[in-house]
């Protein structure tokens, strides 16, 4: 498909200003006492997969029923593409939302569903169809439109429910965790084909997700949210190799906090070289003895849990080069050392911990 013809399904053209699609400022939103939204900052630029991450309750799908309209408010301001849209309905905002249980209408077709929206807004039968066609070939279910849900896989009605969503042309589409009903290996295949579509189409994605790994694979930019706020923003990479909090570290991935001098560092387990008692530092870095108290094979890595000599315990990732399970599980009591780089540790305050 065309550039031309991907601008057109998406409705887009060339921006005439630099406002971000997504702006949220000073948000806030409280049920009784439980405060969901806790004065939330954020800007979400043209074209961008952003991803709002967290825990269940941190807060993230609040933010996105804020933004689709869905829920107002206590305070602070709501824009897309520099318009205030804060007291505006749902459906008076150019976006859209997919959710996890596709909401298809079970009794229409495949195309009644994708269209219905158009039908809504009275768009005439000729366009309705051209555009209902281009929506299902965008999502790679061409020739699926005469078909009911049921006859579908789990994965092609997601599809559907994609479709259903960027017929609208709209300027920037909500995904409230779609992929969370789908299998692992499905899911990890649709990762890939949201990626590949967001692309295509050159509209924003507001993507929320709990599952790390999912954000850390399809994110331009991500916010990790808890207990409400915001407590870092920034690239995948960013937000994996510098965590700005204690929460983040443990929350995106799998991290070791390391206590020296009054301050705490966070350093992956990736990074850590795991040592024979006897064996020499490589590199003449940080090296902390102890001794392994459990080991988990996962197959294509081992997960090494060392408690220190000094008190404190690390966890050490091992890639299974040439381990078999035996020779990993044999290591449990072992006396071994730890190495490290410095410039591998990084600072952290304790953010939403405290």
């Amino acid at each position: 498909m065309s550039t031309q013809a991907r601008l057109r399904l998406s409705g887009l053209a060339e921006p005439a200003a630099a406002a971000p699609d997504v702006r949220l400022v000073g948000i806030r939103k409280t049920y009784g006492d439980v405060v969901a939204v806790d004065q939330v900052d954020l800007e979400v630029a043209r074209g961008e997969f952003f991803t709002l991450l967290g825990p269940s309750g941190s807060g993230k799908t609040t933010t996105l029923r804020l933004i689709a309209g869905f829920e107002r408010p206590d305070a602070g301001r709501v824009e897309l593409a520099g318009t205030d849209v804060t007291r505006r309905a749902p459906y008076e905002r150019d976006v859209n939302t997919v959710f996890q249980d596709y909401a298809l209408f079970p009794h229409m077709s495949v195309a009644e569903n994708v269209g219905y929206g158009l039908r809504v807004r009275r768009v005439p039968r000729r366009e309705r169809t051209t555009r209902v066609e281009e929506a299902l070939g965008m999502v790679q279910l061409g020739g699926f439109g005469g078909r009911k849900p049921v006859q579908l896989s789990g994965g092609q009605r997601q599809r559907v429910a994609l479709a259903r969503s960027i017929v609208n042309r709209p300027q920037v589409l909500l995904l409230d965790e779609p992929l969370g009903a789908l299998d692992l290996k499905l899911r990890q295949e649709m990762q890939l084909f949201l990626k590949s579509l967001q692309q295509d189409l050159e509209i924003t994605f507001l993507y929320v997700t709990h599952d790390q790994e999912e954000a850390l694979t399809m994110s331009d930019r991500l916010a990790v949210f808890n207990q409400g706020r915001i407590e870092q923003v920034g690239s995948p990479a960013e937000v994996y190799e510098h965590p700005a909090t204690e929460f983040v570290a443990g929350f995106v991935g799998v991290s070791n906090v390391v206590e020296r001098d009054g301050r705490r560092f966070t350093i992956r387990p990736e990074k850590i070289h795991l040592l024979a008692e006897d064996e020499p530092a490589t590199h003449g870095d940080v090296v902390e003895p102890g001794r392994i108290e459990d080991v988990v094979y996962a197959g294509m890595v081992t997960r090494y849990h060392v408690e220190l000599d000094r008190g404190g315990a690390l966890t050490v990732i091992r890639q299974n080069l040439e381990t078999s399970s035996a020779d990993a599980l044999e290591a449990r009591g072992r006396r071994v050392r730890l190495e490290w780089r410095p410039e591998h540790m990084f600072e952290i305050d304790r953010g939403g911990t405290e």
